[in-house]
This record gives C-alpha cells, structure tokens and sequence, in this order.
C-alpha cells in the first residue's frame, strides 16, 4: 500500500511539475476524437503541434494521454486549454485524493482506478483524471488501457445516444467504466473471502491469519478511494441546485446521480464484505480455541485414568519390609487386575459423563 511521504525541502523557486507514479516507463502518446451526431474523426496518435489546428469547438472533442512520463506533453496541454497550473500538478501527482473542481466554464476531475493483480492478493491502482473545458473532455492516464474501449467503440459505430450527447454525458461514461473496475476488484476479493472463511474452518496454519490482515488491507483501502469518490459526486449533484458551473447540462444530472448511488452501494458491500473478514478471523480462533480444548480434554483424561494408578505403584514401591499384602503369592497379579478394572471403570465413567 503506498503511503504519502512529506519532503523536508524548501525552496526559493516552486518545485517543477513532476510525476510521481509507479508507471515511468509508459509511452506519452495522445489520441483524440471529435464527433457529433453526424460523423466522427479519430486521431490514434496525435502530436501536440497539430492539436490545436484539429480541435473543432463546434462539436464535441475527446482528447486522450497516455502516460505521464513527458512532463512537456502535459505541460503543453495545459498551456493549450489554460489550465492551472496546480491542477497539472493534481494530473501529476498520484497520491492526491479524489477531488472536484469546478469553476464557470471548466470542471475537473481525477480518480483512482483500482484493479485485482493476477494471480496475487494485491490490486493495481491507477490515477485517471479527467478536464472539460470549452466543449473538450480530457483524459490523463497513467498507462495504456483498455478501460474505454467499448465507449471509443460505442462513438464509432454510433451506439446509444453517445453521439447525440456533449461531452459531460462522455465524462459520466468514462467516470462509469472506471467505477466498474472497483466491482470487479470488490468481486474478486469476494472470491478470495470465502476461499478463506474454507481454510478457517479446516486448516489450523497461521498463514490463513496473514492473508486475512492482507484482505481487509485492501477493503480499507478500497473505502479510502471510494470516499471521497462519493464525496465528488455529492459535489456534482450538488451543481445543479448552485447553478455556478454550466459545463454539465441539466439532463445529465441524472447520470452522475446514478453514480453516486453506485459509490454509496460499493461502500455498504465492502462494509458487508469486512464484516465477513472478521467472521473468518474470530472462526479461525475460535476452531484453534475449540482444537486446544480438545487437546487440554484428551490430557486430563489421560491424566486422570494414570494418577490413581501411579498411587497404587507408588504405594507398593515403598521400601517397608511389613507391607501388607507382600507375602501373597497372585499378589502381582491381583493389582494389575485391580488397576485394569480401575481403568475400566473411569473410562465408563468418562463416556457417561460426555467427555468423549
């Protein structure tokens, strides 16, 4: 899990736009589309010389980033569409918090996105941010993905009513695609849950323990990046009663809500979820309480069958020349007699009682 670290640094000039990501060796490469109802241009790999000249204002224009190695590129973009230059420094930095921001004619926007890793108890997460300003929606990410395949694929062939819609309707579709990951992920450690609430009850190795504290890492995880998500989405419902930002048009107010409901129901399963994490915990100290139970109760019978007969052993071992009974010719073997019947007679007694 990565945490924030705080750098003892002052300086006289304010510290360049730097990224901060795992992902330094991803390509920066931009693709952009420009569409409407009619038609639609798309650009795979466009250089930032050319993107002014292949912007058109009148229809709707989605540029894309991927990586965020080239601070230039980004740089660029900023300088392009006049963006603050602390908002590149969000784009940037990848341990910041979700946030919104919004003025009258710009709305911005970042995400994590979160994913399972293959084959391990650890998840990937990606920082997505996301600019609309003057009819254009751009989107940062970290690496290449295939996040938004089907939505670039829905604007080609022309599927739904993507085409009909600005560019806010493309955020709430992009924003939906990215939330979808966290179902993915959520349903994935659901699998490994119930695979360790299996082992709890049958295995007794501490390594179940270790991966039950890894889980409900990654739930508290996945709430910290849910929170604030829904925090964000309470601000954009929250825009149509201000009427201040007017990027997002009233009839697509809607969809964002659809949103929110879906940050506030991935929150009650993770909720649900760790509840069961802790299930799985007590069980698994419960069963090991239970097996030293049974294991303290096997001992005391053992005990209690062997210590009247170490007694008798230690009676007649005694060192007395007048001891009676010493003389008797099946002596021997009346005590062994005695003793079976003795052991016979407890363990009787045990089973009546329920001990086993």
């Amino acid at each position: 899990m990565r945490k924030i670290k705080y750098k003892k640094t002052r300086k006289v000039q304010p510290n360049p736009l730097e990224y901060t990501g795992k992902h330094k060796k991803s390509e920066s490469e931009m693709q952009l589309f420009v569409y409407d109802e009619p038609g639609f241009k798309e650009n795979k790999s466009i250089h930032l010389s050319d993107l002014k000249s292949s912007i058109d204002l009148t229809k709707n224009n989605w540029l894309n980033l991927h990586g965020l190695n080239d601070i230039e590129i980004v740089e660029g973009i900023g300088s392009l569409f006049e963006i603050d230059s602390f908002l590149l420094s969000d784009i940037l930095n990848t341990t910041r918090r979700t946030k919104l921001e919004e003025t009258n004619n710009s709305l911005f926007f970042n995400i994590k996105s979160i994913l399972p890793t293959e084959n391990s108890d650890n998840i990937t997460v990606e920082q997505i941010s996301f600019m609309i300003k003057d009819g254009v929606l751009i989107s940062f990410q970290e690496k290449r993905s295939d996040f938004f395949t089907h939505i670039r694929e829905r604007i080609r062939t022309k599927s739904g009513i993507i085409r009909t819609k600005r560019v806010d309707f493309l955020l709430y579709l992009l924003l939906d695609a990215v939330i979808e990951n966290f179902y993915i992920t959520i349903e994935n450690e659901e699998d490994k849950v119930e695979e360790l609430l299996t082992l709890s009850k049958g295995s007794a190795n501490p390594e179940i323990l270790i991966r039950i504290e890894k889980h409900r890492d990654n739930f508290n995880f996945l709430k910290r990046s849910i929170v604030p998500l829904r925090d964000s989405l309470t601000g954009i419902k929250s825009l149509k009663d201000d009427a201040i930002c007017n990027v997002i048009e009233m009839d697509s107010f809607v969809y964002f809500s659809r949103l929110h409901q879906k940050s506030l129901e991935l929150l009650e399963q993770i909720e649900s979820d760790m509840g069961m994490l802790e299930s799985a915990s007590n069980f698994f100290f419960s069963s090991q309480g239970h097996k030293m139970n049974e294991i303290m109760k096997t001992l005391t019978i053992i005990s209690s069958i062997f210590i009247p007969l170490t007694f008798l052993a230690g009676i007649y071992g005694m060192n007395f020349e007048y001891i009676p009974e010493l003389k008797i010719h099946n002596g021997y073997f009346i005590v062994i007699g005695v003793m079976f019947l003795m052991v016979l007679g407890m363990i009787a007694y045990f089973k009546k009682i329920k001990w086993f």
